[in-house]
């Protein structure tokens, strides 16, 4: 494939979040004066160590379960190319 395609695409999904990450910073902002809790966890990769961080245990877990799951995906994405490039 060409590789315009693939900038494209990556351009796209970079748009795609920058767009959500402010729809929802405007969605707990304009709650007005009702009292909330926000509850939010992130993960930073670097190469295959995962840095997790988050206001609360729960969402924590969630975030560390879903590095695991890329963790693991990565692993075997980069295990089936080596095998193929063989």
């Amino acid at each position: 494939m060409d590789p315009a395609v693939f900038y494209a695409l990556g351009a796209a999904l970079i748009i795609a979040g920058v767009i959500i990450v402010v729809a929802a910073i405007i969605a707990v902002s304009t709650r007005g004066g009702a009292k909330s809790k926000v509850k939010a966890a992130g993960l930073i990769m670097i190469g295959p160590i995962p840095i997790i961080f988050g206001t609360d245990k729960n969402s924590v877990k969630a975030v560390l379960i879903l590095a695991l799951v890329l963790v693991i995906a990565v692993t075997i994405a980069m295990l089936v190319y080596y095998l193929l490039l063989r």
